[in-house]
């Protein structure tokens, strides 16, 4: 039997920077790639079928992220459990995760996909979705969830590759299955003219390819990481753990996705205009998001690895690190994203008046994207030592707390567009002020200064 070379990473020795670029670059371009499934499907419906495609497309990313964010939430835990194990190089504790961690998945599947399926009528009519728009966002949902499994199947297996260092391999099967979505979006739509069914359609068959690549080298491979058919179950201990880390980032990922389904109703208020433009600032918004995103990621394995190992001063120096290399990245995003937001936003739709509200969105949000960074990285750090609660806490006043209250004074005052258009920002200004003052308060933080300072005695002594 052909066995996979071993592509994982040690991440408690070396040059800090360039592991976190090491790991993060592969990562960004893999996010990258699967964004371009969603991304495609707005492009072709909004420049073949219509705008109310557009705007149904568009409109349930938060419905979808809802329930996505609820599973990746665990997935984020199993893969701190999962790096501490790697980087403690406790092998005996790595091999239960990894098979209660995919015993857990397969199980979460068939009642993530059920309650998909139940809740999507209930859910688009609850976002004040348009008569013109409706019809189309429920098809798009039902198929979507019916074959959610892939998406969900690929993170996980993912996830297991990157808490042991290895982001290169779930790159390269995004790549092949986002181009497989490429070509399926045009044929489903162009050819056969399926509309907004066909790009539903080519995304879970395009996930479903990248979840078999992940499953694949996940079985061929000798490391101790490998799942075992035989003997995958559920290590009550481990799952415990598992939980004990994941589940308030779940509920908060949850939770947080669900009240941005009321933020889209807000939107959807104005119109099928506003609903297209909205939905391409969106998408232009999370390809600005993904260098930050990755690099915390990258943090948190970072930590997570360097905790399991007891080198905390190590930890603490990688969280500076991956927040001078986010802030840097962002400058420069932001500029490009305000000097060609008129180029990015023809490439989804012609039609004047989503040209011009999308314009709008873009200038006033982005850039606000840099005070995202310092909630981004530190939550990343925090979740890699282990502490999710309190972060947890933090993200939920502020995304779903704050930002409702803030849009229902916003309603109240008049439904004035401008107050409602920053509702993102924010709850991103809030949460990032907190996110600040509770890392440098916390025992990890605490703990690596004191370790910093007992290990520069020693070496003056």
């Amino acid at each position: 039997m052909a066995k996979f070379k071993r592509s994982d990473a040690d991440m408690t020795q070396g040059v800090i920077w360039k592991q976190l670029i090491t790991f993060a670059v592969p990562m960004m371009l893999g996010m990258l790639f699967q964004q371009l499934y969603n991304t495609v499907d707005t492009l072709v419906v909004g420049q073949f079928v219509g705008k109310e495609a557009l705007a149904a497309v568009g409109s349930t990313g938060s419905i979808i992220n809802t329930l996505v964010g609820i599973f990746n939430g665990l997935s984020l835990g199993a893969t701190v459990v999962i790096s501490q194990c790697y980087g403690a190089h406790d092998d005996k504790g790595l091999h239960k995760a990894v098979q209660t961690t995919f015993m857990m998945t397969f199980i979460l599947c068939v009642i993530i996909t059920a309650l998909g399926m139940v809740l999507v009528n209930p859910l688009v009519r609850m976002m004040d979705t348009p008569d013109d728009v409706f019809g189309e966002s429920t098809a798009y949902l039902r198929i979507y969830f019916a074959g959610i499994s892939g998406l969900m199947v690929y993170n996980m297996g993912s996830g297991v590759l990157r808490a042991v260092g290895d982001s290169k391999r779930p790159l390269y099967f995004l790549i092949f299955s986002a181009c497989m979505n490429i070509v399926l979006d045009l044929v489903f739509v162009i050819v056969f003219k399926l509309g907004v069914s066909g790009v539903a359609y080519a995304t879970i068959i395009s996930q479903f390819l990248s979840s078999l690549l992940v499953l694949y080298v996940l079985t061929k491979t000798d490391a101790n990481y490998k799942i075992d058919w035989r003997n995958l179950h559920l290590d009550m201990p481990m799952l415990k753990k598992i939980f004990g880390i994941g589940f308030p980032t779940s509920i908060q990922q949850g939770i947080t996705s669900f009240s941005n389904v009321f933020v889209q109703s807000y939107i959807n208020n104005f119109g099928s205009a506003v609903m297209a433009a909205w939905s391409i600032y969106n998408k232009l918004d999370i390809y600005a998001l993904i260098p930050m995103q990755c690099i915390a990621a990258a943090s948190s394995t970072f930590v997570g690895q360097n905790y399991g190992a007891k080198n905390l001063p190590r930890a603490k120096k990688g969280v500076t690190k991956a927040l001078q290399l986010s802030l840097g990245i962002s400058v420069v995003l932001i500029a490009i994203l305000m000097m060609l937001r008129t180029t990015f936003v023809k490439f989804f739709n012609s039609d004047p008046e989503v040209i011009e509200y999308a314009e709008f969105f873009i200038g006033l949000i982005s850039p606000f994207y840099l005070l995202t960074t310092f909630n981004q990285i530190y939550s990343g750090a925090l979740r890699g030592s282990g502490d999710t609660k309190v972060p947890v806490i933090i993200m939920m006043s502020s995304f779903v707390v704050f930002r409702q209250a803030y849009l229902f004074v916003a309603k109240a005052l008049g439904n004035n567009f401008f107050m409602i258009s920053l509702a993102y920002p924010a709850g991103w200004v809030l949460c990032s002020l907190l996110m600040f003052l509770y890392y440098h308060r916390s025992k990890f933080f605490k703990q690596a200064v004191l370790d910093e300072k007992s290990a520069s005695e020693a070496a003056g002594a």
